[in-house]
């Protein structure tokens, strides 16, 4: 059985750290209308992976955040044009910079994120491998006009989608002190992206639904935050060299070759490492990495030049450089690819690395190319011993790093690998270690490994690691730390099927990879029909899937907080529309339980295996109108 569907448990987020900075404000006042205190807010977004989509796109255009007891939206970003598109796709669990604003102290209960709904707002471009079945073709873009997007509002050019979150406890921002918001959005949450194919009709529908996959997930520790790189402009250089002023810059989109930048509004400030170092190149010299402590007189560095900039978060909020790429060209620094490993050929030494346009670009690695970790600059390997040894799978998070930018094939300098997960089956959990294997169409691509548990103390970057604890999907804030309770838990009716990110150098395992995390992924049973409601009083009801037969019973929970997702999937003459059931009110639950007991009706249930032989739904669709075809 192919567990390509792996892309149902992809999970994106929307972080948004606010950091409380000084005693700063801004604008005007006098006696009666004394000047309002601000704290700095560094706005960014990130995700997790999918193997079927290279581009999921969407246009961030507002973040606004609500305050406790009433009272206007403080809206704290706004995007300037050309800069508000965000692809999700790439950016699996790193940090993506907006920039930095102020906003007013105070006690926040939720945000309103509002993004564009107008045709060409949200693209979507399949990869080049999808899973086999996927309703669209491989590296294929999806037309505007066969996206349809939920919840859209205002006049026809000015479309949008407000997407309303509430905490799940207040915000309290003051000019002192720290905190962070973590917004989390499912990239692949299975009411996200719905396909859906009238019988005979020759096109598939997709239909984006806003509503649901936004949830409040809390940042225990900024300075554990992967950062994707980001690209600006140089403003000025500190007098005292310690600190670069730059303006956030962007590509122009569509991408065009060579790549030119867009100037965007938000401005920040980066600091050099003046304890260890950062590392610069000179990108059109062709020189580096040198280590620097100061910005000052550094050949190369100068106003008004473009900047690649990999930066870490302080615990102040501060950003600190760990590497700085420069050149006099945008498209310089631009062209080294930052994406998803979609194949390791260790016969002939090349990865191929998806790009931002979702490109297939061809990387060979050589006895020189040096490889990182979550951008730290102690080498964790080097050469094609490390393809090798398994070190590198399809699935990771890297970006390259090379000597000559326009080279082809590109040849590595380095690459840092932003994020290791390891994802598929699971398999053989003891009380030491569990195995994933993972099947790809392409059979080169496979891999099955053992992966110890992490223990707490520090990894290859000097960073501090937790010990291994998991949960369900989506439920991250109901941690188990318990080995011989996730030993347990991966076992039931379907197989357990996983998601880890992997640490290097941790104390388990020293020169190898270690489980961090594991997140147990819904699994998708499939479409089905409703075979019993015998057990509707107790949240429980029986399946029937079509292609199979099997039967399953699965159970829902109506508790606030943790109750299933329900959506109803309507389809009225080619118009798809999926609406949110909520469960956890009468009306809801009545309207849900009706829908179960109507003869035939058809579901699709996303749901974790339990122990009990039973299905935790986390997720259920029930179709009315015109059904989905097979």
């Amino acid at each position: 059985m192919s567990w390509a569907t792996l892309r149902y448990a992809a999970c994106s987020a929307l972080f948004v750290v606010l950091v409380g900075c000084g005693g700063s404000s801004t604008g005007g006042g006098d006696s009666m209308n004394p000047t309002q205190q601000m704290g700095t807010l560094p706005l960014m977004v990130s995700d997790a992976t999918t193997d079927d989509w290279a581009t999921v796109g969407v246009n961030v255009l507002n973040i606004a955040l609500i305050p406790q007891g009433g009272g206007s939206n403080v809206s704290v970003y706004s995007a300037g044009s050309g800069t508000s598109y965000v692809n999700l796709e790439q950016l699996d669990q790193l940090g993506e910079i907006l920039g930095n604003v102020s906003v007013p102290v105070g006690t926040y209960s939720g945000a309103v994120v509002t993004v564009g709904a107008n045709p060409g707002d949200v693209q979507l471009v399949t990869s080049e491998d999808p899973e086999a079945g996927f309703a669209a073709p491989a590296s294929t873009p999806i037309a505007s006009a066969d996206i349809q997007i939920q919840g859209a509002r205002g006049a026809t050019g000015s479309r949008t989608v407000p997407i309303k979150v509430i905490f799940d406890s207040p915000l309290t921002v003051t000019a002192t002190s720290s905190n962070a918001l973590n917004l989390e959005f499912d990239l692949s949450h299975p009411a996200f992206i719905v396909a859906h194919q009238p019988p005979g009709a020759g096109t598939v529908l997709w239909a984006v639904n806003f509503n649901g996959p936004v949830r409040h997930h809390p940042i225990a520790d900024i300075t554990h935050l992967v950062l994707r790189h980001l690209y600006a402009s140089l403003t000025s250089i500190s007098s005292d060299g310690s600190t670069l002023n730059i303006t956030r810059v962007y590509p122009t989109r569509p991408i065009v070759n060579p790549e030119t930048a867009v100037t965007g509004t938000q401005t920040l400030s980066v600091l050099v490492d003046s304890t260890n170092g950062t590392l610069f190149y000179n990108v059109d010299a062709g020189t580096g990495p040198t280590t620097i402590k100061s910005f000052t007189n550094v050949a190369g560095l100068s106003n008004g030049q473009y900047l690649r900039i990999q930066a870490r978060y302080q615990e102040n909020g501060t950003l600190t450089a760990t590497r700085i790429w420069a050149s006099s060209q945008f498209n310089s620094v631009w062209v080294s690819p930052e994406g998803h490993v979609d194949h390791v050929d260790t016969v002939n030494n090349l990865i191929w690395v998806t790009d931002e346009v979702g490109t297939h670009v061809p990387v060979s690695i050589n006895a020189n190319t040096e490889f990182t970790y979550h951008g730290g600059t102690t080498a964790i390997g080097s050469g094609p011993s490390f393809l090798a040894a398994g070190d590198l799978v399809r699935g990771f998070k890297v970006h390259v790093n090379c000597v000559d930018p326009l080279q082809v094939p590109l040849v590595a300098q380095s690459i840092d690998i932003e994020t290791a997960a390891y994802s598929g089956v699971i398999s053989l959990a003891s009380t030491s270690n569990f195995t994933y294997t993972h099947d790809y169409m392409r059979p080169s691509d496979d891999y099955s490994i053992a992966l110890e548990y992490a223990t707490a103390g520090t990894d290859v970057n000097g960073t501090n690691v937790k010990a291994f604890d998991y949960w369900n999907f989506a439920y991250p804030t109901l941690t188990d730390s318990t080995v011989n309770d996730f030993v347990m838990a991966t076992t039931g009716a379907l197989p357990a099927v996983g998601l880890s990110g992997a640490v290097w150098g941790d104390p388990a395992n020293m020169s190898g990879w270690s489980a961090r995390n594991a997140i147990l992924l819904p699994v998708p049973v499939g479409l089905a029909t409703v075979s019993s409601t015998s057990g509707l009083s107790s949240d429980s009801f029986g399946i029937t899937t079509m292609l199979t037969s099997s039967t399953y019973n699965v159970d829902f929970s109506t508790t606030s907080g943790q109750a299933t997702l329900v959506y109803q999937v309507a389809d009225d003459n080619g118009i798809v529309t999926v609406s949110p059931v909520d469960i956890t009110t009468v009306s809801g639950l009545t309207n849900f339980e009706s829908a179960l007991m109507a003869s035939g009706t058809l579901v699709k249930v996303f749901a974790v295996p339990t122990p009990t032989g039973s299905l935790q739904a986390y997720v259920v669709l029930y179709y009315s109108g015109t059904m989905p075809a097979n």
